[in-house]
């Protein structure tokens, strides 16, 4: 069991170095990766042109329980909300406009990984775009 734990760290770590690289490319300046408060850790914290920009990975090496992006159900999204709050609270945020992203990572042999960059995935109020 140990080592499947440590398998899954390994891929999400990737998967998370891969989505921040993905992001600078882009023009994100990343803020925070990692950022934890007793509610949780919201994944990487971003500034795009003006917009504070909460940032899920998803990193899944196999579709066999379905695309990463189909993780982050209702539930994540609420959790991350309320992670975002306390982001902006604590940083002093309050009048920066806010979003919500999702970056999908699926390793591949040999290859660049697939990243599926999912620009405004939801709203603080659970509304899937």
């Amino acid at each position: 069991m140990r080592r499947r734990r440590d398998r899954r760290g390994v891929t999400a770590r990737r998967g998370e170095m891969a989505a921040a690289v993905y992001l600078r490319l882009r023009g994100h300046r990343i803020l925070a990766r990692n950022w934890r408060c007793p509610r949780g850790e919201i994944d990487i914290v971003t500034e795009h042109r003006g917009v504070l920009v909460f940032v899920e990975v998803k990193t899944r090496r196999t579709r066999s329980a379905g695309a990463p992006e189909d993780a982050v159900d209702a539930r994540k999204q609420a959790r991350l909300s309320a992670l975002a709050a306390a982001y902006v609270a604590r940083h002093g945020y309050a009048d920066v406009p806010c979003r919500f992203d999702v970056v999908a990572v699926e390793p591949r042999r040999l290859r660049l990984p697939r990243i599926t960059y999912l620009r405004d995935a939801f709203s603080a109020d659970g509304t899937i775009w």
